[in-house]
């Protein structure tokens, strides 16, 4: 395998680490195995790193990187109850046992916590897997110094879960694809792709660039660690357990074998993890793709193919990261699909329940979060009217939220007075007998638009004016 010059730059400390370990009766052979002899040649650089891939992810600086990492990160514990507060204590006083258990092939994963959170679609739910803290730090180790290896293999056409990559990146490539014919789109779904991944295949892929097998081992190890739940304990002989560092990753390197076939027969395609689609120039060309790459994904790669989902469409027929495409003058733009429409709306419902017991700083708090959140994704979309006709719902949830907070006749007597209003319609809108939803509308002449941004509460259309780039 070659490797680029660039993948090994600034490595010298990495040598030098492994150097430290070689007994003092090599010491005299070690000092001639300097970087810049390494250097002279690409083959002998990958062979080093490779089949000695253990120590690199056994190295303080990326343990260390490892565990500021998974910090970060935060998120809940694992089967064992530690939480990521509670990881250094415990690494400072158990590190060397646990280096060692790993560089002698002794260190035995633990299963890791089913956690289902619900899918958009009615009564299907998506299974995770959160492995332990102590395991999290592990996998990120792995997956860090893996990243470096494979980035260099993996396709241009692909962009989840990689450096400087995003989502934003891939509908960019999508627009660019459609402003050049590609207008009929293989939109493929992989059935339950990461609980289907098959671990020999895995295997085999991986070992083609880690030549360690320790790694190889210690990888297969956290495949095959199974899933705990309460009171029940299952084996994983199939799957990547979607919730650790390193899944991603792994799904990335199994799926970058459909990239490399894709890229062999020419077709023009965008993968985001396992959601892939395929650009094509007619109907009856996405047709005959459909057909003919389905026998390897089924065939060789040995993943299910969820023929429900899978379809051949117009592009202004699909969703994509939850966008949907349009053409305007010739040229691919986009827009907020509607079902991101609808889920955007159910989570505003939700922030914005008048039974949920929340205090108005701390609603106002979580609906900014949600907002600029959902802006901030949604900021390549042609979104201004939506947006506006968005505020104008929000604003009457948020007045019938007031309003049903001054519920005594004499509350809101006191609190219109203070809003300037005169008598005669202080008496009126006081008494009055609407519920909430009703009387939200007649409260607007008292509760205004700019009151309401005084408050404190964020204006979606103007936050979206204010960042996108179209």
């Amino acid at each position: 395998m070659k490797v680029t010059d660039d993948r090994f730059k600034n490595r010298q400390l990495h040598i030098e680490d492994y150097l430290q370990m070689v007994s003092a009766e090599q010491k005299e052979n070690a000092g001639v195995f300097t970087y810049q002899r390494i250097a002279e040649s690409n083959d002998i650089i990958t062979d080093f790193w490779t089949n000695n891939l253990l120590e690199l992810i056994l190295r303080r600086d990326n343990l260390n990187k490892a565990y500021k990492k998974v910090k970060s990160n935060k998120g809940t514990g694992g089967i064992d109850g530690m939480q990521v507060d509670e990881i250094l204590p415990f690494l400072r006083e158990n590190q060397d046992e646990l280096i060692q258990k790993i560089r002698m092939g002794k260190y035995k994963p633990n299963p890791v916590r089913r956690v289902e959170i619900p899918k958009e679609e009615k009564g299907k739910v998506r299974k995770l897997g959160i492995p332990t803290v102590v395991d999290r730090v592990i996998q990120q180790a792995i997956a860090q110094e893996l990243t470096l290896i494979y980035e260099c293999q993996f396709s241009e056409s692909s962009f989840g879960f990689r450096p400087k990559r995003s989502q934003h990146d891939a509908l960019k490539r999508c627009k660019e694809y459609v402003d050049e014919g590609y207008v009929y789109v293989v939109s493929m779904d992989l059935e339950k792709f990461f609980d289907t991944v098959n671990h020999s295949k895995l295997i085999e892929i991986l070992s083609r660039s880690i030549k360690d097998g320790k790694v190889i081992s210690l990888i297969h190890k956290y495949l095959n660690a199974g899933i705990a739940g309460k009171g029940f304990f299952e084996r994983t002989e199939e799957g990547v357990p979607q919730g650790g560092p390193l899944s991603p990753l792994l799904g990335n390197i199994m799926l970058n074998e459909l990239d490399k076939e894709l890229e062999r027969r020419g077709h023009r395609f965008v993968r985001f993890a396992d959601d892939a689609i395929i650009f094509c120039k007619s109907r009856k060309s996405a047709e005959r793709t459909l057909k003919n790459i389905v026998p390897y994904i089924e065939g060789k790669l040995f993943l299910k193919i969820n023929r429900a989902k899978t379809t051949v469409s117009h592009v202004s027929k699909i969703k994509y990261l939850g966008y949907a495409f349009y053409r305007y003058k010739g040229k691919c733009r986009l827009r907020v699909h509607p079902k991101s429409v609808k889920k955007m709306k159910d989570k505003l419902r939700l922030l914005t329940n008048r039974n949920n017991g929340w205090g108005n700083d701390y609603r106002i708090q979580k609906l900014k979060e949600f907002a600029r959140g959902w802006i901030n994704y949604f900021s390549k979309a042609e979104m201004k009217k939506l947006m506006e006709e968005t505020d104008e719902w929000l604003r009457r949830r948020i007045r019938a939220i007031y309003w049903k907070q001054w519920k005594k006749v004499k509350t809101r007597y006191r609190m219109l007075k203070a809003l300037k209003l005169p008598e005669w319609k202080v008496h009126e809108m006081a008494n009055c007998r609407k519920g909430c939803w009703r009387a939200a509308v007649m409260l607007n002449s008292a509760l205004t638009n700019k009151i309401i941004a005084r408050l404190g509460y964020i204006s979606m259309s103007d936050y979206y004016l204010k960042i996108c780039e179209n």
